[in-house]
């Protein structure tokens, strides 16, 4: 392993060191693991991600023709149903 310094706020260190008391880990165990699930989440590959957002484009129809401009009114009237 390669040792490394971070800097925490107060609130952060305070919280990771309930978190691994709690689940009796180590902070350091609990940052890897935090490290590796936001590498895991976090697409580096921006052609595959637009090959996929073009697998979706024209498939769905829409009853509303003016979607693009209204989306705000669509989404609050979807919202309160």
């Amino acid at each position: 392993m390669i040792r490394t310094q971070i800097q925490l706020t107060e609130q952060q260190a305070v919280r990771l060191k309930e978190m691994a008391h709690s689940r009796n880990e180590s902070v350091a165990s609990l940052i890897r693991e935090a490290l590796d699930t936001f590498l895991a989440d976090n697409v580096t590959d921006r052609g595959a991600l637009f090959r996929h957002a073009l697998t979706v484009v024209g498939r769905y129809e829409t009853v509303a023709g003016d979607i693009s401009l209204d989306h705000d009114r669509y989404l609050e009237e979807d919202f309160r149903s």
